[in-house]
């Protein structure tokens, strides 16, 4: 595999804006078949649109529940999870309720992520719990983390890209001790360029949300032709 090649598996392309159109939709599907990108990622009502462009494809179909604020119920967050399977989401990023966690509230929060989990793993579709990093304190992003691998999540990820920051170095790390080896780390937010992109990954990331892929494997590309990466 090729470090282009490599560093596609790593992405997650992303298109959440809120003036998304199928057109923009079926644009992003394109270039994630064309470039070999893990997954989509868009808003639940795209799902069955990404899901029947992607069907030929090893792309798989990534949505987001109780986005981008974390603040609906568990039960509606558990609804979302199996209705946005129902249309072919293969992996779902789910937000926390941040307020719930900062309030000492651990067991509402992990019984919020235990829901989609049980909805999701029914059907083998894989659970990303987004913490919002930049909006705990490091203490408190332990705690989502422990909640979250208590929960059966598959990763944590760092941001919505709607909170007061992304992703960081230091935040990547943390979370990468925080749960070990046994689930993955979803940096998501900031993340604009290949050496960003390679610092995450070195950091402990094994996912990438990005809305410049293309940049990105290009720039990797670049790179492996003057012999770095």
């Amino acid at each position: 595999m090729s470090l282009t090649d490599e560093m596609a598996a790593y992405l997650d392309h992303t298109h959440l804006n809120p003036d998304a159109t199928p057109e923009v939709i079926a644009k992003l599907c394109s270039e994630a078949a064309e470039y070999g990108f893990a997954t989509v990622c868009v808003s639940p009502c795209y799902v069955h649109q990404a899901a029947e462009l992607l069907r030929r494809t090893q792309v798989r179909v990534c949505t987001v529940v109780g986005f981008p604020l974390g603040t609906t119920l568990p039960e509606v967050k558990a609804y979302e999870a199996e209705r946005v399977i129902q249309d072919g989401a293969n992996e779902i990023d789910m937000v926390i309720n941040i307020g719930a966690l900062k309030a000492g509230r651990h067991e509402l929060v992990q019984r919020e992520i235990e829901g989609v989990v049980r909805a999701a793993h029914r059907h083998g579709v894989l659970v990303k719990v987004i913490i919002e990093a930049a909006a705990l304190t490091d203490e408190e992003k332990v705690t989502a983390c422990t909640l979250a691998k208590a929960a059966g999540a598959d990763f944590v990820k760092t941001s919505t890209g709607y909170g007061p920051g992304g992703a960081s170095l230091h935040d990547v790390a943390l979370m990468r001790r925080t749960v070990g080896q046994s689930m993955g780390v979803k940096a998501s937010t900031g993340v604009r360029d290949y050496e960003t992109a390679r610092a995450m990954i070195e950091a402990g990331a094994t996912r990438l949300g990005v809305s410049r892929g293309i940049k990105i494997v290009r720039e990797a590309e670049q790179a492996r032709q003057r012999g770095e990466g």
